[in-house]
């Protein structure tokens, strides 16, 4: 039977004469945007080569994914994840081809903590003999690893971990146990059904001698242990470990919980670069600087930023191509009875709710990269035995983790809420994307709880600055230094912002030094305890965070490979995040005077303007970013502007549900017309 809908079409104009007339209207050079953001290890070409591959498989069609229960999605992402480690082998990717293809892939891997946290940590922790041992293992996924430090009942206090490993001096092995129930390893990734080992963090209790009974608590460490058979990949007795059960997103993803009954593990296991128990004397061997037992969580943060402005940047992109298609109301003020419905983003309350977002893709890159190179110079300095910059690389990736993620995170809402009905549709793009990344400002350290890391390294230099006693220990204690010599308690001129975009890097460092020094005098002059000062920590932390962004961005303008006109884009897409950031903490810039009350009035109308420039220009924008539909699986977002053929496709041709027929006669037991099961398919999956 024909189908009549088969030739029915969009009223005019349509999505793709809509999106090809955006394009034209924009000098953006699009490629050349592309290449800038894009060219680290060779991104563009490696999407280029990989996409097609799958593209072509069916193991990674989503027509139906949502329509999963979650085993299914677990065994779903454990098939798509060691098709693409096969593939690996087969094309003789590397590293950073198997990378893209898993972000191409668009689904968490089973295997993804064994990728990053438990190789960077037994490279990171594990002495040479150890990763000469375990790394060739890990490589050919022999050897499949978690990490197991977060607990029932521990999350961020990684000192409060219940979990222990005990020195025994005579059998010259440890002990591992968990001697309470929130002791129990918790939402560990890879840890459910995947792993057949782990990194597990423990309190390490040495004796006080090799014939003592009186033990130390030398604090958390970590260990490598086999929690699985090898062959039959059950639990090894003594361990009861498995998968914590469903989630708001991450379904192919196996958290697990994870038990010792006095579990017994080698001298080996101690990962011990940095420190050892000597198995003959019974010595403990502290590290250098303790810190260092935290790199791979700092490895991870840094990363997380680079992450977050590919995920802003998808978001963006399917709110502004949409916006662009979708047409609502007509313009009040024009006297045309016949005049057409608007662009939703010709809206300045559509405007403000995305472009700001773009923007903040763009200052998110330049900080991801510039984390990259402070991460990778820090570990060359601590590989040979300099820490100077670890405290900086901790506080930056610390305060930068918990700000990003909350931008990304609150950016993908923000543009569902923008799109309307459709953007709570199905069709969206925007619902796996949403509940998956809603974990980033939870894991590797709570949003809110981490920032005290930042605050705290702050407060210390704040605190040297004004004993000012010797050198300054860094950039920061300078800056400290600087800041009260020329500025604090004289009043200073407030900084000219819309006459030099230099004065707006200003202007955001100086409130974050009196931020800071305010919080210096609450704490070590007025003595208020650390607790009530939580949300003054929490704000100087993101004032210094917002601070680095504003920086790093305005730095990046002076690229020499900068063609003018791509230069006069990136620079109105820095005045529009400096500026909208700054309105919305434009107490904190009047306060240190940073900026006038009068140009702190007069910000919004600047931000408007700012916003209708960038407008024509939108689209080309967000097609820098390069992302592919593949990847978007957003019929809102779709690159060549077929939006409603699309939502119409997906719900009228592919969506399972409209294959069934059911009976909705309340007085029959019958679900499934002519099936008679009485609702017993349903009641036997409950």
């Amino acid at each position: 039977m024909p189908d009549f809908s088969d030739s029915l079409k969009p009223a005019s104009p349509t999505g793709p004469s809509i999106l090809s007339q955006e394009r034209s209207q924009s000098n953006v050079p699009i490629n050349e945007l592309a290449t800038h953001l894009l060219s680290r290890n060779s991104f563009l070409s490696r999407q280029e080569k990989i996409l097609p591959i799958l593209q072509s498989h069916p193991l990674f069609n989503k027509t139906k994914q949502f329509n999963l229960s979650r085993p299914e999605r677990y065994h779903l992402g454990l098939a798509r994840a060691k098709q693409l480690r096969r593939w690996k082998d087969e094309y003789g990717w590397d590293e950073e081809d198997f990378k893209m293809a898993e972000y191409l892939c668009d689904d968490v891997s089973p295997f993804m903590v064994h990728e990053a946290m438990f190789p960077t940590t037994v490279r990171e922790q594990g002495s040479r003999e150890q990763r000469e041992e375990w790394l060739p293992r890990i490589e050919r996924w022999e050897v499949v690893g978690c990490y197991a430090q977060t607990e029932l009942g521990h999350g961020s206090n990684v000192r409060g971990l219940e979990c222990r490993a005990t020195w025994n001096p005579k059998e010259k092995n440890f002990t591992i146990h968990s001697p309470t129930l929130t002791g129990s390893k918790w939402w560990n990734g890879s840890m459910g059904r995947t792993a057949n080992h782990a990194i597990v963090v423990a309190q390490l209790y040495v004796p006080k001698s090799a014939d003592s009974s009186e033990l130390v608590n030398h604090g958390p460490h970590p260990f490598i242990v086999q929690i699985r058979d090898m062959k039959t990949h059950q639990p090894l007795e003594g361990i009861i470990v498995g998968d914590i059960g469903p989630k708001y997103g991450y379904a192919p993803m196996d958290n697990g919980y994870m038990l010792f009954n006095n579990f017994r593990v080698p001298h080996s296991a101690m990962l011990s670069n940095y420190s050892r128990v000597d198995p003959n004397t019974c010595t403990y061997t502290k590290p250098a600087n303790p810190a260092v037992v935290y790199g791979s969580l700092t490895a991870v943060r840094a990363a997380i930023i680079m992450h977050a402005r590919l995920i802003m940047a998808r978001a963006v992109t399917i709110a502004v191509r949409y916006s662009t298609i979708r047409r609502q109301f007509q313009d009040r003020d024009s006297s045309d009875k016949a005049a057409p419905e608007l662009p939703v983003l010709d809206y300045t309350t559509v405007q403000i709710r995305i472009l700001p977002l773009l923007a903040t893709a763009f200052a998110l890159h330049y900080t991801g990269e510039a984390m990259y190179e402070l991460y990778s110079s820090t570990r060359a300095k601590i590989d040979s035995g300099d820490f100077s910059k670890l405290a900086t690389l901790h506080a930056q990736s610390s305060g930068l983790k918990s700000l990003c993620t909350e931008l990304a995170a609150n950016s993908i809402e923000t543009c569902r809420r923008a799109m309307g009905g459709h953007g709570f549709g199905g069709a969206s793009g925007f619902i796996q994307l949403n509940n998956d990344y809603l974990s980033k400002p939870t894991v590797e350290g709570d949003n809110w709880m981490i920032t005290q890391q930042t605050a705290s390294y702050l407060l210390k230099r704040m605190q040297a600055a004004v004993a000012g006693k010797g050198q300054p220990q860094d950039e920061m204690e300078a800056s400290c230094r600087s800041w009260l010599q020329n500025e604090h308690n004289k009043s200073p001129t407030p900084f000219s912002i819309f006459e030099d975009d230099a004065a707006i890097v200003q202007a955001f460092t100086r409130r974050s030094r009196d931020l800071t020094h305010r919080a210096y005098v609450s704490r070590f002059v007025h003595k208020k305890s650390w607790n009530s000062m939580l949300l003054q920590l929490r704000q100087i932390s993101h004032a210094e965070s917002q601070a680095i962004l504003v920086s790093n961005f305005h730095a990046a303008l002076s690229q020499p490979t900068l063609s003018p006109t791509l230069r006069g884009h990136l620079t109105t897409q820095f005045r529009l995040f400096a500026l909208f950031t700054m309105d919305a903490h434009a107490r904190d810039f009047s306060k240190s005077h940073s900026v006038s009350e009068a140009d702190l009035d007069d910000l919004p109308n600047h931000i408007q303007a700012l916003m209708a420039e960038i407008r024509p220009h939108a689209v080309a924008l967000v097609d820098a970013w390069k992302v592919p539909d593949f990847l978007l699986d957003s019929a809102l977002g779709r690159s060549d502007g077929k939006v409603y053929e699309d939502l119409w496709n997906r719900a009228h041709r592919l969506n399972p549900l409209n294959e069934i027929t059911f009976n909705p006669d309340y007085r029959s037991e019958e679900i499934v017309m002519g099936s008679g099961d009485g609702g017993r398919g349903v009641l036997a999956k409950l």
